[in-house]
């Protein structure tokens, strides 16, 4: 069932983290030092950075970004520095800690649950991991991400075109059509265009032209 109370939305949250959890077990340092799909980011980094959303609250987020002068990439670069461990054990472990935080810069849960459910493919894909969400998670997640530009602009990414997916009930807007898996579409509105090889449809050029990886 698709969630959709800030209960469920958070429950969601915390199984895409143990899973997440559990699929980095078995890296070695190689994997870990990797690049993702996350601009310049490695695997270890991506994971740093999911601890520090996840450790994070409104008044500590405010004055990081304050003392980074609203410069977000500095923002969370401090961050991630400080929620990274000494080694990828260590890195893994704090965010082992944080699978159950509730913890978050604002009440937006399920933009909350798209940080995990983006980022985790950021590492799965590059890394050859097969496991992906469940689609009723992935759902939710699409749900917001046409209704807001939230940490990616991912309303404006699918504004004039009408997504469809063809795994679940996952279907908004009007325009040219792209269609396949919610997990690419939503991929593709967070600005992740190896997803875009999992689409099709008259819309996908410009879907694609969209794309900018971000944080």
């Amino acid at each position: 069932m698709e969630p959709s109370s800030r209960k469920d939305l958070w429950a969601a949250v915390h199984a895409e983290r143990a899973r997440l959890a559990e699929d980095l077990a078995g890296l070695d340092r190689g994997q870990w030092a990797a690049p993702s799909l996350c601009g310049r980011w490695t695997v270890e980094d991506v994971v740093a950075h999911l601890t520090a959303a996840a450790s994070t609250g409104r008044l500590r987020w405010l004055r990081s970004v304050l003392g980074a002068r609203f410069d977000f990439d500095l923002h969370n670069q401090r961050r991630l520095e400080e929620h990274r461990g000494a080694t990828p054990a260590e890195t893994l472990r704090r965010f082992r800690d944080v699978v159950g935080s509730t913890v978050a810069p604002s009440k937006d849960t399920a933009a909350w649950l798209g940080e995990v459910v983006v980022h985790g493919q950021d590492v799965r894909r590059p890394l050859g991991l097969p496991r992906t969400p469940p689609v009723d998670t992935v759902t939710a997640v699409a749900r917001f991400f046409v209704r807001k530009d939230f940490a990616v602009p991912s309303r404006s990414a699918a504004q004039g075109l009408h997504l469809v997916a063809t795994d679940g009930p996952f279907e908004s807007g009007s325009g040219p059509l792209v269609s396949g898996p919610t997990l690419a579409l939503t991929m593709a509105m967070a600005g992740r265009e190896a997803f875009c090889d999992d689409l099709t449809g008259e819309g996908l050029s410009i879907l694609r032209s969209r794309c900018s990886t971000g944080e």
